[in-house]
């Protein structure tokens, strides 16, 4: 069985091998140990603190198989961004030039450096290695995020985004950068990645110009990624539509991928959850049984996992190997949704 819980210390081994396998564009899970453990301390921290509004907390989360401890997947939520230095995206405005004596009208999309989305909560370091790829562990690692928040709703923002991965080509190379970031930076976009996945985006943002920037002036190729995805991120971002995401014009000031976002408490997985009481017997017959997400209601002792369960009323029954998995007992409250 595979569930999902919060990161401990001695996944970092693991952790750093997902990193290095994730390729290019990921720049929130960097194969560098010294970061990766700094991630982990700060969700160890952010787990054992007292919190009552969202802060600088950020809570990270891997998928393991239960009978190997094998670690598949990792994925985290940052409470809130912005406080300590600014978030910065550009929105994709539009700029009109018209004149009626020349007969001329035309409509130029503009790119702004904003930092409109402070203070939302942020999904991020979404990742499933290729054996885990399989039985709903998408749904699994991401939306398990969602029944987390819903337990915990004081700790996270009215609004949640996900800046998607955007496109690259297999040699890292990002065709947003060269058209746009390369001219303000004698660096390369790996470089610049690097610095990023350290913490240190606004440094490199500050940099950029202030003014608007015509897009009609960026190379065609620049111009035809803003706001696509990397084709490994297609599926995630999927899934995140199916939960009310939806693009508002924002995109990555690095490689032009999208921000999708949605008010906290629309977001599908947490509007429809409930918590139900546990019973604890043979479980129930596949045939009358739906695939849930269902987790525990605990902080530090997060648990979630993927299963077929059958709702009755206000009570669930499980399976002492589920209920086991999910550290719950007979008579315990349990967080559910379909899928």
């Amino acid at each position: 069985m595979r569930y999902i819980r919060p990161i401990q210390a001695d996944d970092l081994d693991a952790l750093l091998q997902m990193a290095r396998t994730a390729g290019a564009g990921f720049t929130s899970l960097p194969p560098d140990r010294d970061t990766l453990r700094a991630k982990i301390e700060r969700s160890l921290r952010s787990f054992a603190e007292p919190v009552n509004e969202p802060g600088h907390q950020r809570y990270m989360f891997v998928l393991v198989e239960s009978e190997t401890g094998e670690v598949g997947g990792c994925c985290a939520v940052e409470a809130a961004c912005g406080l300590d230095e600014p978030f910065y995206n550009y929105h994709v405005g539009l700029t009109v030039h018209a004149s009626r004596t020349l007969n001329v009208y035309t409509r130029v999309p503009t790119l702004y450096l904003s930092n409109d989305l402070t203070g939302s909560s942020v999904l991020c370091s979404l990742y499933l290695a290729p054996a885990f790829r399989a039985a709903g562990m998408g749904h699994l690692l991401s939306k398990s995020r969602f029944l987390f928040i819903a337990s915990h709703r004081a700790r996270f923002a009215d609004k949640i985004i996900a800046e998607m991965r955007g496109v690259s080509d297999a040699a890292g190379r990002s065709p947003f950068w060269e058209g746009l970031g390369r001219h303000f930076f004698s660096i390369e976009y790996e470089l610049a990645e690097h610095i990023v996945g350290q913490g240190n985006k606004a440094c490199i943002a500050e940099l950029m110009p202030t003014h608007p920037i015509y897009t009609s002036l960026l190379p065609a190729e620049a111009q035809r990624v803003m706001g696509r995805v990397h084709e490994q991120t297609a599926p995630a971002l999927k899934l995140l539509e199916q939960e009310g995401f939806r693009y508002q014009n924002y995109i990555d000031i690095f490689d032009g991928g999208p921000t999708v976002e949605a008010p906290t408490a629309q977001v599908r997985s947490i509007r429809r959850s409930r918590v139900l009481r546990v019973r604890v017997g043979d479980g129930t017959t596949k045939a009358r049984a739906t695939p849930h997400l269902i987790s525990n209601l605990s902080l530090g002792g997060f648990r979630c996992a993927l299963a077929p369960l059958s709702v009755q009323q206000d009570r669930l029954s499980l399976t002492p190997a589920l209920a086991a998995t999910l550290g719950l007992a007979d008579g315990d409250n349990a967080r559910v949704v379909a899928l």
